[in-house]
């Protein structure tokens, strides 16, 4: 069973940046593929970012392919999510999510575990 504990949201100023954190308990974290989702306010959950256990193979919505970057830390159990250069339409809950397969995988019905999710507001 993993167990994900996202931080970090709040608010920001358009062109702004933060960093979400994602602590991850459980067996063999760097196994681990490590995703990004966002879901704002009536829209479907999207796709931000993945990376994968083992190789670290990182996979990017176009829109944050750029600006944003997910890296891991496999001594801390820790995924990150630095996000630059935001915008309004950035804004939403973004969610941690993990899961044994294998690759950079992007579809949330792929994922196993979903943390509760951090909410980020970017204002005009």
């Amino acid at each position: 069973q993993v167990q994900l504990v996202e931080s970090g949201g709040g608010l920001v100023q358009a062109g702004g940046s933060l960093r979400l954190s994602c602590a991850a308990s459980g067996p063999a974290f760097s196994r681990l593929t490590m995703g990004w989702f966002r879901q704002a306010p009536g829209k479907e959950r999207d796709f931000v970012a993945a990376i994968s256990g083992g190789t670290g193979r990182t996979n990017y919505l176009d829109s944050a392919r750029g600006r944003f970057t997910i890296s891991r830390d496999n001594a801390k159990n820790t995924v990150y999510l630095q996000m630059n250069s935001l915008k309004p339409e950035d804004t939403a809950a973004y969610y941690c999510a993990a899961t044994y397969s294998g690759g950079a995988i992007y579809r949330p019905s792929q994922y196993n575990y979903w943390g509760q999710g951090t909410h980020v507001t970017v204002s005009s």
